[in-house]
């Protein structure tokens, strides 16, 4: 069974590794999740929360919703991501029709 030490020790561990080797553009909260659904996300020790923040939006659909992994597995499956130093046959026509729907 791992003490809450030790707990507090790997977490520490795991945002120091963040603060040494990733970008500096933000300054994370305390907390390291592991996994998320729904409106919930877990720390890797199991404790609950309750995602308020979203992504800033971005996820503000939830976690792991189904029809967003079928949908992201089906494109992933064709074509997974493209440098922004090309074009691709589909972001011309999302931008299109997302501009249509945000001037509505």
């Amino acid at each position: 069974m791992t003490t809450v030490a030790e707990k507090l020790t790997r977490s520490e561990e795991l945002m120091s590794m963040e603060a040494r080797y990733g970008a500096h553009n933000y300054h994370p909260l305390p907390v390291v999740l592991a996994k998320g659904e729904g409106v919930f996300v877990w720390m890797w020790t199991g404790k609950k929360y309750y995602d308020f923040l979203a992504a800033y939006s971005a996820v503000n659909q939830g976690h792991c919703h189904p029809e967003i992994i079928s949908a992201l597995v089906q494109q992933a499956s064709v074509l997974t991501l493209t440098s922004r130093a090309f074009y691709n046959d589909s972001l011309g026509e999302y931008e299109s029709s997302s501009r249509i729907f945000w001037l509505r």
